[in-house]
């Protein structure tokens, strides 16, 4: 694990970005309460999360919206690519269908 450390990243914040149909809940509730303590353990935290959007302009209809901070992207890519996130990711794979990015702060 590499753990949070304070101030070990320079780099621009990072977020990442997700738009997810939860296919399976009851599988996706498992996700949902084993992931929170991943993200911590990689400095990131949640701005939202499973709230829908109110669709200002544009065709899309997001279905449960996901915003992660991380404090820089190296460590947001650490998160995703951690062991700590491994068996999860897998489960969120098989219990939703969705669409996820990085993106760097402005």
């Amino acid at each position: 694990m590499e753990p949070h450390a304070q101030g070990s990243d320079t780099g621009k914040t990072a977020y990442l970005v997700g738009d997810i149909e939860v296919t399976d809940p009851e599988k996706y509730g498992e996700y949902a309460s084993g992931v929170p303590e991943t993200v911590a353990a990689y400095g990131g935290k949640y701005l939202v999360r499973g709230v829908s959007g109110e669709v200002l302009e544009g065709l899309w209809q997001p279905n449960r919206l996901v915003v992660l901070e991380f404090e820089s992207m190296e460590r947001a890519k650490a998160w995703y690519d951690s062991p700590e996130y491994a068996d999860l990711k897998k489960i969120r794979q098989n219990a939703s269908i969705g669409n996820l990015i990085f993106a760097d702060g402005a």
